[in-house]
């Protein structure tokens, strides 16, 4: 049941009639938790037991986290100090079952691959064959894990813990979140639970964000993802300036794919009466690799920054330790996405981009030459090239998480010639464009995130809600109409 197709339309849809009909919260926050768990149920249902006691056992954490010592003790400062040090204890209890959970589905293939490379262990090479074939992750286990590892460092650092299991299930739960994020706060979620019914302009908006999201995944990613799979499914055959088109292609794919994910799931979350966080704000259009991540998958970039990168001491102590730090949250952000050497690799990468951009930033600051070359035009125009040209070179390792296929590509970036069998079965057979038509494509769509991100930053521009509820069953006709058959499942269902 995804996003884009008619089952999902008539779950959302009932599911809105019914929630409104309701008048007591407690029934409307039953409904929400069984309409979860019945979407969930429609991709993996064997799952669904796992969940609910995940949910439950990081609800009881919370619970005795934010329970008060026992003053019944003479020695108060004792009695706190030891509480203290219960309370970190139950902590790293809980964020350990997540990480052990989070490990256990996605990681133990790949340590034991890596292990039996390193050592020769034949033994753990035929378990980590038999784990692959039998064990399948459960879709959104990295965001349910993320979650309640921000929801326990939230509570431990002082905020109120959930006192019913219901409201906290189905928070946690929520089936427009549940697969692929937003990642989204207990705190901020549960504030919006006494709602009331939605105007008809929210209903607009949550329509249109519906449509928006359907373009960018249907019309728009799943035909780019045409060209993306035939390049990198080739990569003997095809040549230089076809995967440097394939790479530019799958860094638009994998934003429009997500983002339209995204877009659907805030669009059906405010059909309900909440409001899920945005998760992108023009990466494509930032001339630095640090405001990339401050505006790509910024709930994650958030949650990188609130639970790991300030607890390793942020940039508080000293350059050297600064670095290190960005490099050790990029790593760990690169290990998330998928248990392969080649998310390690871009993880990495991004953080020594970072630690450019940081050794760079503290040096125009004592030039102030160098300073006035990044606010020129010309300055900008350069940063962005840069920006963006770092940040497809390290999509080659995102989409090709093995290291000897993401090498062939980076070795063939430069003067291989293509085969002339796949220029005929790819752009004359299979997609019917010729290489500079799709590059002008690709462009027009870079200018029209530019021309958006104009309109709404410079010139204020917001469309009425009675255009948008206008303009929902064009897009909506146009995706039925060009979507490719046999839609392409969402890219991050993968992490």
């Amino acid at each position: 049941m995804t996003f884009i197709s008619f089952p999902y339309v008539l779950f959302l849809l009932s599911l809105v009639v019914i929630y409104w009909l309701l008048d007591q919260p407690r029934s409307r926050l039953w409904v929400l938790l069984v309409a979860s768990l019945i979407f969930y149920a429609s991709f993996q249902v064997q799952y669904i037991p796992l969940l609910l006691a995940g949910t439950w056992i990081n609800f009881r954490l919370g619970q005795v986290l934010s329970a008060p010592p026992d003053w019944r003790s003479d020695n108060w400062q004792f009695t706190q100090q030891d509480w203290n040090r219960k309370r970190l204890k139950l902590l790293w209890l809980g964020i350990g079952l997540n990480v052990l959970l989070l490990f256990g589905f996605k990681y133990i293939p790949f340590t034991l691959n890596t292990l039996a490379e390193v050592f020769g262990w034949t033994a753990a090479k035929e378990v980590a064959q038999w784990t692959s074939s039998n064990l399948m992750a459960p879709i959104g286990i990295s965001f349910f894990c993320f979650e309640c590892i921000a929801y326990l460092v939230d509570v431990y650092r002082g905020a109120p813990a959930a006192q019913e299991w219901l409201k906290f299930s189905a928070y946690k739960l929520f089936f427009a979140k549940l697969l692929s994020g937003p990642i989204t706060r207990y705190h901020i979620m549960t504030g919006q639970m006494q709602q009331t019914r939605p105007t008809l302009d929210r209903i607009a908006e949550g329509l249109w964000l519906i449509a928006c999201g359907a373009v960018k995944k249907g019309l728009l990613a799943d035909n780019i993802g045409v060209l993306v799979d035939l390049s990198f499914q080739n990569l003997q055959r095809a040549g230089s300036g076809d995967l440097w088109l394939a790479t530019i292609a799958y860094g638009l794919q994998l934003y429009l794919d997500f983002s339209g994910y995204v877009d659907m799931a805030r669009g059906s979350a405010v059909l309900l009466g909440f409001n899920l966080p945005q998760n992108f704000d023009f990466p494509y259009l930032t001339t630095s690799i640090a405001e990339f991540w401050r505006r790509w998958h910024m709930t994650l970039g958030d949650w990188l920054r609130n639970y790991l990168y300030f607890p390793l001491g942020g940039s508080r102590q000293g350059l050297f330790r600064t670095c290190l730090n960005l490099i050790i949250v990029m790593a760990i952000a690169g290990i998330w996405h998928g248990a392969a050497w080649g998310f390690v690799v871009w993880g990495l990468l991004h953080g020594i981009g970072l630690v450019v951009h940081r050794l760079t930033d503290s040096l125009s600051n004592r030039m102030s030459w160098l300073k006035q070359f990044w606010r020129q035009p010309y300055g900008i125009l350069f940063a962005w090239l840069l920006t963006q040209a770092m940040v497809a070179v390290c999509w080659i390792f995102f989409r090709l998480p093995n290291l000897k296929e993401s090498w062939v590509v980076i070795q063939r970036l430069g003067g291989h010639a293509a085969d002339a069998q796949f220029t005929q079965k790819v752009y004359v057979e299979a997609i019917g464009l010729q290489p500079l038509q799709i590059s002008l494509l690709l462009a027009a769509i870079v200018v029209l995130m530019a021309i958006a991100y104009f309109g709404d930053r410079a010139l204020k521009l917001q469309l009425n809600w009675n255009v948008k509820l206008m303009l929902v069953p064009v897009c909506l006709f146009a995706v039925w109409l060009l979507a490719p058959q046999g839609a392409l499942p969402y890219i991050y269902f993968d992490f």
